[in-house]
């Protein structure tokens, strides 16, 4: 599991556009990865609709988005193409990058248990450093957090 303040260790993930990201594609410049339960869920729509409203003051400050869950390429296609997502989205069936991140966690719904995707986001520096996490994210405000505290981050 990665911790803040280390670096993010190598790893190998399918993204759309035909992409393959890496750790050492994190590197030479700011990264958002954040991770999500679930394409074409409601809450899942408004965060990524978030981070593509505010993708251009990211990209003012040197910083790239991803977004990560257990869909398949083709259904993060989709996503990305109804919503007009600017930023790549990974695929982990195999719940790879979930697990080195450790966002998998026994959630309940209407009293069944099973384990999913807590939704998490993730700030890394252009060395490769997890810079900030945030854990059980609640959607609204969310990406303006990010934006702030990565704003603070590069001015400290």
């Amino acid at each position: 599991m990665v911790e803040v303040g280390n670096p993010i260790p190598p790893f190998e993930a399918t993204a759309t556009g035909g992409k393959t990201l890496t750790a050492e594609d994190l590197k030479g410049h700011w990264s958002v990865l954040y991770f999500y339960p679930k394409d074409n869920t409601p809450g899942c729509t408004k965060e990524g609709e978030a981070f593509r409203d505010y993708y251009a003051a990211f990209q003012a400050l040197n910083c790239e988005i991803y977004g990560c869950s257990r869909d398949s390429l083709k259904s993060h296609e989709r996503f990305k193409e109804k919503y007009q997502f600017p930023f790549e989205l990974i695929s982990d069936p195999d719940e790879t990058l979930c697990r080195l991140f450790d966002v998998i966690k026994l959630k309940k719904n209407y009293g069944r248990e099973y384990y999913g995707i807590e939704r998490s986001t993730f700030l890394i520096d252009p060395q490769g450093i997890l810079r900030h996490q945030w854990r059980k994210v609640r959607v609204p405000g969310h990406v303006e957090e990010v934006l702030e505290t990565l704003k603070t981050l590069q001015e400290g």
